[in-house]
């Protein structure tokens, strides 16, 4: 009996891995934000700071001890308003996705603030994944390669849309899962909403945003590689919450499923390794090959469960919200 409870307690005191903040935008800068929902660092050092609420893009200096307005709230080419996402390449230049009028618009710019491309997705948009305001799928999904935009568009018939900077279709790649709501067209691509992320050694990975949660793997053609379910002990009680039905509707009524997501936030570190948010508070790290490596909660000054993860030139995690950075050693 005693050897049976010793060895329940090691079980037990076998948790996530605690990853502490190593440093953090300070207080006199960051208080300047409003709702911090993008926190990315270029090659050059200086950080760039999406505030989803005030409708800016910030610059903060390499030292963390300055910041400026980068691009202003407005309706006209040039300026953001509504904003949904933010996506930055490695050369400054980075994408916003907003929707002035309701209309789902993508904007390229220079790390100066410059316009230097975009274009407005055709339609209205579609229905919303959101978790605490932030949009998930459509141009929410934002990703920005320096040369193309990636968006989960899974009403289009797949899981990934390519686009040029102007605009125009490159390709669409990722089959549907099934979801065995096939006969229920909102609800089975709501069920296939997800994140694409672009893997610094190569090909894409594919985070599936609600429902069961799993992931693929393409390579650069878009040719699947593999696919993983998520599992682990810290989700089971979760994942076994997730609703199977939902209501019929018909198209008459203009009703929406609503469809909570699983998956808070994913990014791809600098070795290939992907790193998936639940919104239970638990991160999953693992390896290029789909391999779970551990299971990690991050701590400042309290628990943090990221909405955004990025990865800087030393390989650090950038997390929002609290604009603060982690170093990823085991």
């Amino acid at each position: 009996m005693k050897s049976w409870i010793a060895a329940s307690l090691v079980v037990l005191a076998l948790g996530p891995d605690v990853l502490r903040s190593v440093d953090a935008i300070p207080a006199h800068v960051a208080g300047r934000f409003r709702d911090p929902s993008g926190f990315e660092r270029s090659a050059s050092g200086q950080y760039f700071v999406f505030d989803r609420r005030s409708q800016i893009v910030w610059g903060v200096d390499a030292r963390g001890e300055s910041a400026w307005e980068i691009v202003h709230i407005g309706n006209e080419p040039g300026r953001i308003l509504n904003p949904f996402a933010f996506a930055l390449a490695s050369d400054g230049t980075f994408a916003v996705g907003d929707a002035p009028n309701n209309q789902e618009r993508i904007q390229i710019f220079t790390p100066a603030g410059f316009r230097i491309g975009g274009f407005t997705l055709p339609g209205k948009p579609r229905a919303r994944v959101v978790l605490e305001g932030l949009v998930l799928n459509g141009i929410g999904s934002l990703q920005y390669t320096g040369t193309s935009i990636l968006l989960s568009q899974p009403e289009t018939g797949g899981l990934v849309n390519e686009y040029s900077l102007s605009g125009s279709p490159v390709r669409r790649f990722g089959e549907l899962r099934r979801t065995g709501h096939e006969d229920d067209p909102a609800v089975h691509a709501m069920l296939n909403t997800g994140v694409p992320l672009i893997d610094p050694r190569g090909g894409f990975f594919f985070v599936f945003q609600t429902g069961e949660p799993m992931f693929r793997k393409y390579d650069a053609s878009g040719r699947l590689m593999f696919e993983r379910r998520i599992q682990g002990r810290e989700i089971d009680d979760f994942v076994g919450r997730l609703p199977s039905l939902w209501p019929k509707r018909t198209a008459a009524t203009g009703e929406i499923p609503f469809v909570t997501p699983t998956i808070r936030a994913a990014a791809v570190d600098r070795s290939g390794h992907l790193w998936v948010s639940f919104t239970e508070p638990v991160t999953y790290e693992f390896d290029g090959d789909g391999d779970k490596i551990r299971a990690v909660q991050f701590r400042a000054a309290g628990p943090v469960s990221p909405n955004h993860m990025s990865f800087d030139e030393k390989g650090r995690m950038l997390v929002t919200p609290g604009l603060y950075v982690f170093e990823m050693s085991r």
